[in-house]
């Protein structure tokens, strides 16, 4: 339980904090308990974390601010590991260096600060800047998902009941349960929860997964439609019957002349093969 000097002094820090936030910082105590404080850090532009959204608790000792806070950081960053306290100059690994002028803000800006460097320590890992941009663009499905246990889908819509699955990462205080299906971040932050699935659902982010759905791509049909084939050709039935009509005229035209003049053209043809026999024949004589 806080003493009364530190519960005054967080009140008033979270109340600094609510009306002058912080660039890339989030923060807020526990409704249950003053001394559990949830935040969450924003990758910043130009780094391997840009747009990463990095949960964590500072966990206050009763007697703040005469003592340093453990800190956690529970969202893989390729940076620390998850829900392991963290060894640095402002956290209760080092109580004796600890000022008490320090506040939640400054402690804050100490993890974003030491987070975009590369010094290693109690608690950090060595990761490529790769493997870094990895994790930064799965931090909102891990957060909300518990890193694939959730019981949600995206069609879901509203609030779903998680089931409680048993393990932690880390023991004590602060620390946060694996496969709780993302319950922890959404009792903390229900807000950003709700925004990470509309995000998740915009992107076809697979929840199991964390892997992006393939769009369903419609396979073109190639076989003629059978009413089509049943269907006359498009256009006005009037052009259509005067187009047939017009052919009708023109096949029946040629096909009366040659029945009305047969005769001519047979008497013709007689007369064409006299007159050719007889000059053939003058052409012999006069050999």
């Amino acid at each position: 339980m806080a003493t009364p000097a530190a519960q005054k002094r967080l009140t008033r820090e979270y109340a600094s904090l609510s009306t002058s936030p912080l660039p890339y910082i989030t923060a807020h105590p526990s409704e249950s308990n003053i001394l559990e404080w949830h935040y969450i850090l924003t990758g910043p532009p130009s780094s391997p974390y840009e747009n990463g959204q990095y949960w964590g608790t500072l966990v206050f000792p009763p007697d703040y601010p005469f003592a340093p806070p453990a800190i956690r950081m529970h969202t893989p960053s390729g940076r620390f590991h998850c829900s392991e306290r963290l060894c640095l100059s402002i956290s209760d690994f080092h109580p004796k260096s600890f000022n008490p002028s320090w506040g939640v803000g400054q402690i804050l800006l100490g993890i974003l600060s030491f987070m975009t460097s590369e010094e290693m320590t109690t608690g950090s890992v060595k990761a490529s800047e790769a493997e870094r941009k990895a994790f930064a663009s799965r931090t909102r499905w891990w957060n909300s998902t518990g890193n694939g246990t959730t019981t949600r889908t995206l069609t879901s819509g509203g609030p779903v009941a998680e089931k409680e699955k048993n393990g932690s990462n880390n023991r004590g205080f602060g620390a946060i349960k694996a496969g709780d299906g993302g319950k922890r971040f959404r009792e903390q932050w229900p807000e950003v929860d709700e925004e990470n699935w509309k995000w998740m659902e915009t992107q076809r982010v697979d929840p199991k997964t964390g892997r992006t759905l393939a769009v369903p791509v419609a396979t073109p049909n190639c076989s003629p439609d059978a009413s089509a084939l049943r269907r006359r050709a498009s256009g006005s039935a009037a052009g259509l019957n005067a187009v047939a009509e017009g052919g009708r005229e023109i096949v029946g035209a040629g096909q009366g002349w040659l029945s009305k003049n047969k005769w001519y053209i047979a008497a013709g043809l007689l007369f064409a093969y006299v007159l050719t026999a007889r000059v053939l024949g003058d052409q012999q004589a006069s050999r």
